[in-house]
């Protein structure tokens, strides 16, 4: 038998956009089960395309260095079958829509995505972090200057940066490849200046990401989990919210304008 999903109460939901109000600069870190909502498979678990396929190798970054040429005509080979074909049909839901809504309304300053599939940047998501990279854009190796894949000619391979002339790959972090020091250095910043975070459809436990979230809780933070089950965080959360995100963040941002309205009036 399935296990029953619980809900959020209205007066946990009242209780988070009352933290979230309280607080002097709330983030968001987000991960795949924000994804899943969408109907993109998680990587791993059951179902997942990992699960399913096998996990890619493991020195990707490093066999990618060895034969960039080989490596990007792999990658072109498989852009049609069962790995990508979700992300390009997947579209934003409730839930990334409700964070960019909280941005708009001056609340939330700042997103930490684990995500690779876009879809932030497709609701409108203006101050982003994609910590793990994007589907759909090519990155510089060395002026880590990134471009839209359309941009970019792939006739010869291994393209190269129309900026400066070093070795372009796709921006999505490959396994044994050092995260972007400009992406690092955007969430460390803004982790620091923290000090609410909600973490919504992730256990916070891949790190670095997860190490940003629990940073802000070290310095006596606030954690707001957003997610279907309790996690490895939810003993140290302030406030754990069931549900998924795509059906808790819009109550949570509905709760928040409430409660500023009756504030002026």
């Amino acid at each position: 038998m399935a296990e029953q999903v619980q809900r959020a109460t209205d007066e946990e939901i009242r209780a988070g956009a009352e933290l979230i109000l309280e607080a002097r600069y709330p983030i968001a870190l987000t991960g795949a089960g924000m994804s899943v909502e969408s109907g993109i498979p998680p990587f791993r678990g059951p179902g997942g395309l990992w699960t399913k396929y096998g996990e890619p190798p493991m020195n990707g970054f490093q066999r990618f260095m060895a034969d960039p040429k080989k490596a990007w005509e792999e990658r072109l080979s498989k852009r049609n079958d069962e790995l990508f074909k979700p992300l390009s049909v997947a579209r934003p839901n409730p839930g990334h829509h409700a964070l960019v809504e909280l941005e708009q309304l001056g609340v939330l300053r700042f997103v930490i995505t684990q995500n690779v599939d876009d879809l932030h940047r497709q609701a409108g998501q203006q101050a982003l972090a994609e910590i793990h990279g994007n589907w759909t854009l090519i990155r510089c190796l060395d002026c880590t200057k990134r471009f839209h894949g359309d941009s970019i000619s792939l006739e010869v391979l291994p393209p190269v940066c129309p900026r400066c002339g070093g070795m372009l790959k796709s921006d999505t972090v490959s396994f044994g490849e050092p995260i972007p020091t400009d992406m690092l250095n955007q969430c460390a910043e803004h982790s620091a200046r923290a000090d609410l975070v909600i973490v919504a459809g992730t256990s916070a436990t891949v790190y670095p990401a997860a190490g940003f979230a629990l940073e802000v809780k070290q310095r006596g933070g606030v954690l707001i989990e957003i997610n279907l089950y309790d996690s490895e965080i939810t003993r140290i959360c302030d406030l754990s919210l069931r549900g998924g995100s795509a059906e808790v963040l819009p109550r949570l941002v509905t709760a928040v304008g409430a409660l500023r309205k009756a504030s002026l009036s």
